[in-house]
């Protein structure tokens, strides 16, 4: 008996567009075979980089989208994906259109999801220590803080370089995340990060060599230095209360619900003390000290316990292979 045949996945490519008219032509000639759809959405690019496409590319699998406005780089990625999913994409895939990232990578992207091993992967510029030649010290340090900051607020400490654009997610999984709760700007990959774990997505970091050619980044790293911190403290703090205590009540949750209580009357209590003796010039009785110390190291300890747990929390395994064909909106 002849086994039946498992028609290959629809592969879609997403190529938000926003003053790279000299290079999105490269992209999209870059792109293979195994790609069946290219969704190039000119996010009101004064470049008009849309009419550039429609008048210069013959490609049947491109189709362009134009935005009235400009809505950021995860707007105009959540509108290519939104299209390819209802085109009947199974996975889409992102790049940008400014040549740092090589077309010819997008099998290793896809072929992780394909199998059943991840359901969301992106690209790693930090893999191995000869991918960083060449790129400009600034990003170098600048990726590290925000890669460690992310994990924080994501839940994924197993992955680096959170703000990474190359990335690939099944279309089932993608149709579980709320859009319109997504950043729509600089953001947008980090917080797509969060909520993926909060849909418990297992998401896999792809070897990725960037290519830096003196491209102008439209990331202003000042301006949004403070907003990208203030994201990723709210997203922390909603994943903890909402893996921990709404879904979930777990030893993980107790660990911090006793701890953070007992560490914070540490340090108030022994601030307060310390200002008081200081001011009045008195020494600090043995007693008042341990008061203060005991919960500090105690209070410390179980914080640490929890953060132990929520690395080995991390979703290990993919969702998607269970939800094909049952997928619906999430909130």
């Amino acid at each position: 008996m002849t086994a039946p045949k498992i028609a290959a996945p629809k592969i879609a490519v997403v190529i938000p567009c926003y003053k790279v008219q000299g290079m999105v032509l490269g992209v999209i000639a870059r792109i293979g075979p195994e790609v069946g759809a290219i969704y190039v959405v000119d996010d009101a690019c004064p470049e008009r980089t849309g009419d550039l496409v429609e008048r210069e590319v013959r490609d049947p699998r491109v189709r362009v989208i134009r935005h009235e406005q400009n809505g950021g780089v995860g707007a105009a990625t959540l509108t290519g994906m939104t299209a390819a999913a209802a085109d009947g994409a199974d996975v889409l895939v992102k790049i940008d259109g400014d040549g740092q990232m090589d077309p010819a990578l997008i099998p290793n992207f896809v072929a992780p999801i394909v199998v059943g091993e991840a359901d969301y992967t992106k690209g790693n510029r930090f893999f191995a220590p000869e991918y960083l030649r060449g790129m400009p010290t600034a990003r170098v340090i600048g990726n590290g803080l925000l890669s460690f900051a992310a994990k924080l607020s994501s839940g994924y400490w197993s992955v680096f370089d959170p703000a990474n654009g190359f990335l690939a997610v099944h279309a089932a999984v993608f149709d579980l995340i709320p859009k319109d709760k997504l950043a729509s700007r600089f953001f947008f990959e980090s917080d797509l990060l969060f909520r993926l774990n909060l849909v418990r997505a297992n998401v896999v970091d792809i070897p990725l060599r960037a290519t830096y050619a003196g491209e102008t980044s439209n990331l202003r790293a000042r301006r949004e230095a403070m907003p990208f911190l203030w994201y990723l403290t709210r997203n922390f703090c909603k994943r903890v209360i909402y893996s921990y205590f709404v879904r979930d009540f777990s030893i993980g949750s107790i660990y911090l619900l006793c701890g953070l209580p007992i560490l914070l009357f540490g340090l108030i209590f022994g601030l307060t003390e310390w200002i008081a003796h200081v001011r009045s010039g008195a020494l600090a009785s043995a007693g008042t000290v341990m008061v203060a110390a005991l919960p500090i190291i105690v209070g410390f300890q179980l914080v640490l316990a929890f953060f132990t747990f929520d690395v080995s929390n991390v979703p290990r395994t993919a969702i998607h292979p269970r939800i094909v064909g049952k997928a619906g909106g999430a909130s």
